[in-house]
């Protein structure tokens, strides 16, 4: 007699919020899907992006589901765990005014039409509910979506001194959608765009390039930038610089491969930039450890490239067994002209699989000459033992010598 193995269905991100919905109006209370999730469901995106409000306030919300987070208690925010699914769960709330151009004072409660009327733009401020399959929208969001128009919710300059990186948000939202910023908006940016420092902190500033950055159309977004004045706020170095410039310096950005780091193309803002100077932007903009290993051997990788320098097969063995030299190939690879790209690339290839041997040692740090093989002919351990350690690398991968006999005959013992 053969067992029948039920398989659970995987429960989804959707399935875990409409849950958190129904438990919601199964307690008495109005909740609705919000932002981004409504705006992406009316596009028919795929979106994971689900933030719940709802008239329920924190208290509520923490009596009615066992495991949550209090990330925003003050403001009426507080994180629901379910299923191993985060949510974001609000309570419908109206601010009473901003400090430092970015946090509310204090929040109040409010009906849905309030809520939505102190959101950012009119694509993000509709509410949905997956229960009844009703669209809430006070705001003409749903009409700016089908005209393809980034607007503000109510007066724009307000919306920005709230919050003034919702002026960089605005650049990413069009950008990403291949949207128009609408003309009231796209002028109150420009009357605000010297203010988004020091409101803003430049980290949020990254975390938003890093957005605009996951969909096509970095390169416009950044040209955007530049007219609204806000790329030269963020660095200031590009203040003298034409638009029609910037246009040509990101205009191989379309062509980056996906996987190519942010900065990468951030990079391409500053042609002639030194590695000195490169560095010192990774320090302004806090970038981590390995984003500025990463614009070290990059750096290194163009100069390397364009040089017209013999170099020992030693040094391209070390390049080739960098774990980034694949990445820095591939973007290199695109500054070449179409003709001259597939060359580029079959050359490197090819002289990389020639040095296949070196390269594999190198990776997994196996020694061409080991320290007992000098022992052996009397060398003790010491500084000397391991200078001709390296020497003999450096001689087993120009010479293309496997064997530890050959390498001693070659070593200046």
């Amino acid at each position: 007699m053969s067992a029948r193995i039920l398989k659970r269905k995987k429960v989804t991100h959707l399935d875990v919020g409409i849950s958190i919905i129904k438990k919601l109006y199964e307690e008495g209370f109005t909740a609705y899907f919000a932002g981004g999730w409504v705006r992406d469901f009316l596009m028919d995106h795929p979106s994971d992006d689900i933030d719940i409000a709802t008239d329920a306030s924190v208290e509520d919300v923490q009596k009615i589901f066992p495991k949550t987070i209090p990330v925003g208690v003050n403001f009426g925010i507080v994180i629901v765990v379910e299923e191993g699914h985060q949510f974001e769960v609000a309570t419908f709330r109206k601010d009473q005014g901003y400090k430092d151009g970015r946090r509310p004072i204090s929040v109040e409660k409010a009906d849905p039409e309030e809520d939505a009327e102190r959101r950012d733009f009119t694509i993000n401020g509709m509410f949905y509910d997956p229960i009844k399959e009703i669209l809430y929208d006070y705001i003409g969001g749903q009409e700016d979506l089908k005209k393809g128009i980034i607007r503000a919710i109510g007066n724009p300059h307000e919306r920005f001194l709230e919050d003034r990186l919702r002026m960089i948000r605005a650049v990413r939202y069009a950008s990403r959608f291949h949207f128009l910023i609408e003309n009231e908006t796209f002028k109150a940016i420009l009357d605000h765009s010297d203010d988004l420092f020091p409101a803003v902190a430049i980290e949020r500033v990254w975390n938003e390039f890093s957005k605009m950055a996951l969909f096509p159309n970095f390169d416009r977004a950044l040209i955007t930038l530049q007219r609204l004045n806000l790329l030269s706020v963020i660095f200031p170095a590009l203040k003298e610089v034409p638009t029609e410039e910037i246009e040509k310096r990101v205009a191989k950005l379309p062509h980056f491969p996906e996987e190519a780091p942010v900065i990468s193309r951030i990079l391409e803002l500053f042609p002639n930039a030194s590695l000195k100077d490169k560095k010192a932007l990774c320090s302004y903009l806090k970038l981590s450890n390995q984003e500025i290993r990463f614009v070290e051997t990059y750096h290194h990788a163009i100069e390397i490239f364009l040089s017209k320098q013999d170099r020992e097969l030693y040094e391209w063995a070390h390049f080739y067994a960098n774990p980034l030299y694949p990445i820095c190939l591939k973007i290199a690879a695109i500054h070449f002209p179409l003709d001259e790209r597939q060359t580029f690339l079959q050359e490197h290839h090819m002289h990389a699989k020639m040095l296949g041997k070196a390269i594999h040692k190198i990776q997994n740090k196996t020694p061409f000459l080991s320290s007992a093989d000098l022992q052996k002919v009397g060398i003790p351990p010491g500084p000397k033992m391991g200078k001709l350690l390296k020497q003999a690398e450096r001689i087993a991968i120009n010479e293309n010598l496997d064997s530890p006999e050959e390498i001693l005959k070659k070593l200046s013992l």
